[in-house]
């Protein structure tokens, strides 16, 4: 079964970025996060829907 939920440093090892960039792009809410009590985590739909836009945008531009 595929997690529907990602660590922080699982995500950002996702996106190839590290895990400082992936907490900027929280901050900025370019990538969706939640809280479960005190962690944070990365759900996998968004993440990929992020990874989508970015590639629209590439071919806009």
């Amino acid at each position: 079964m595929e997690k529907l939920l990602l660590t922080p440093a699982e995500a950002a090892e996702a996106l190839g970025v590290s895990r400082s960039q992936l907490y900027e792009l929280m901050r900025r809410h370019e990538v969706v996060s939640i809280l479960i009590g005190r962690s944070r985590r990365v759900p996998a739909g968004p993440l990929r829907d992020y990874v989508q836009r970015l590639a629209e945008e590439a071919w806009v531009a």
